[in-house]
């Protein structure tokens, strides 16, 4: 254990409050937990207040003054940003803390890294950070010379140049590498979405903050309707333990099933190269018929957390789809006594597209899974067709849309009796067999 503690890094935190954050304390608190996921220890924070952001240095030239005596003070290694800074901001910050200078970003970055488990996961998390250090290669090879001479040809260029611009393009050249791997990663769950649709069964998302309980639901799902180890995900209380987007059906019986898909949780100020780089993998979200949006109850900053993840559905083109809130965690909430706001006794709670519940020790799972069927199923009706035999392209519509419950060949076609949405019954109305 203190082997353990010995090889953790020292940081010293630093943030500006320009009065745009709701919360810039709970940012700061996040970002010290972010440091925590990435193995450092946090032996300080020096906060400054600005109406906007030094565009040279981030903070204030006085501050900087400050932020590097009491690096020296607490022994800290490396100063952590909570922002993404800029190329030159953070040039200028490591000559003047004479200190290693990472932002809020690369820091993501680094956690996302050491929990990328698969090929998908991996070249994901690669591409991200390649295109985060593109911008940022100035001034890494300062110590090499930059002579140049007056024609702009590499042979008459410094080393330090010549240096800077062969990384550039071997990290774009990298980049083009990786994005036809993941094209052809993304081609194949391409055809493992198209398979689902095909199958008509409805989709359903866990979405919502990291470390929220949404692998756990997943699994707590698994153990009751599949009864599979093997079907689990992992499950760890720690900042973004999946990255993974894994889907299992979920057959509640009734003829109701359902795909579940578990996806990568959102955090505050996400790195928008990341959000590109994982597009593919959250298409899963955006395809997705009903969105459960896991939040953690218990805890005080919830409400943003919320905010977080509705604008960052937004941004992915899925802010419409319908959506059930899910208050995890309910059996840790206290009320301003400190006493449990929701007693055991009490939970699960439903109301309308909400349930607070506990998916840890399994209260709430049968009470949401009737919400999600409700829901998905609320508006089908079982109809019985009759499809005559030279109009097959209607009867692969049908079958692709609707859940099949029999299927018997007649004199006159096909009869079909189908659970079906009311598009398709509106669409396919001439073909409705008279139930007198």
């Amino acid at each position: 254990m203190r082997e353990e503690e010995e090889l953790k890094q020292r940081v010293l935190l630093v943030g500006v409050d320009t009065g745009e954050e709701e919360d810039f304390t709970a940012s700061m608190q996040e970002l010290a937990s972010l440091a925590e996921a990435c193995n450092m220890e946090v032996v300080g924070i020096i906060t400054q207040k600005m109406e906007r952001i030094n565009k040279a240095l981030y903070i204030g030239t006085g501050k900087v003054e400050e932020a590097k005596q009491f690096a020296r003070d607490v022994e800290a290694q490396v100063a952590v940003f909570d922002n993404t800074l800029s190329p030159s901001q953070m040039r200028n910050l490591q000559q003047e803390l004479d200190m290693p200078v990472i932002d809020r970003t690369n820091l993501i970055l680094d956690i996302f890294s050491s929990r990328a488990r698969t090929r998908e996961a991996k070249l994901q998390v690669e591409t991200a950070r390649l295109q985060y250090m593109l911008p940022r290669l100035v001034g890494l090879h300062d110590a090499l010379g930059r002579q140049g001479g007056a024609s702009g040809s590499l042979s008459n260029k410094g080393a330090g140049e010549k240096k800077l611009e062969l990384d550039r393009r071997k990290i774009e050249h990298r980049i083009s590498e990786l994005k036809k791997e993941l094209e052809e990663v993304s081609s194949q769950r391409l055809t493992q979405r198209k398979k689902r649709v095909k199958s008509a069964v409805p989709r359903v998302s866990l979405v919502g903050y990291t470390n929220a309980g949404k692998s756990t639901i997943m699994n707590r799902l698994v153990d009751l309707y599949i009864k599979d180890d093997s079907k689990k995900v992992l499950e760890k209380d720690m900042l973004f333990a999946t990255l993974e987007t894994s889907v299992r059906m979920i057959d509640v019986g009734d003829k109701k099933p359902f795909y579940l898909a578990d996806t990568v949780g959102f955090i505050h100020k996400l790195p928008h190269d990341l959000i590109k780089a994982f597009r593919s993998t959250l298409e899963e979200v955006r395809e997705a018929d009903l969105l459960l949006h896991v939040i953690d109850v218990s805890d005080p900053d919830h409400r943003q957390h919320m905010k977080v993840t509705e604008e960052t559905l937004r941004e992915l083109g899925a802010g419409a789809i319908p959506m059930i809130y899910v208050y995890n965690k309910a059996d840790l909430c206290l009320d301003e006594q400190g006493e449990r706001k929701f007693p055991e006794e009490v939970l699960p709670m439903v109301s309308q597209e909400r349930i607070y519940m506990s998916a840890g020790n399994g209260q709430g799972l049968e009470e949401l899974t009737g919400l999600i069927t409700k829901r998905l199923y609320a508006a089908n009706s079982t109809e019985k067709f009759l499809i005559p035999y030279d109009k097959g392209g209607v009867l692969s519509d049908l079958l692709q849309n609707g859940s099949v419950i029999s299927q018997e060949y007649t004199e006159s076609g096909v009869c079909l009796v189908i659970n079906c949405k009311p598009r398709e019954k509106e669409k396919y109305k001439s073909y409705l067999m008279d139930e007198s």
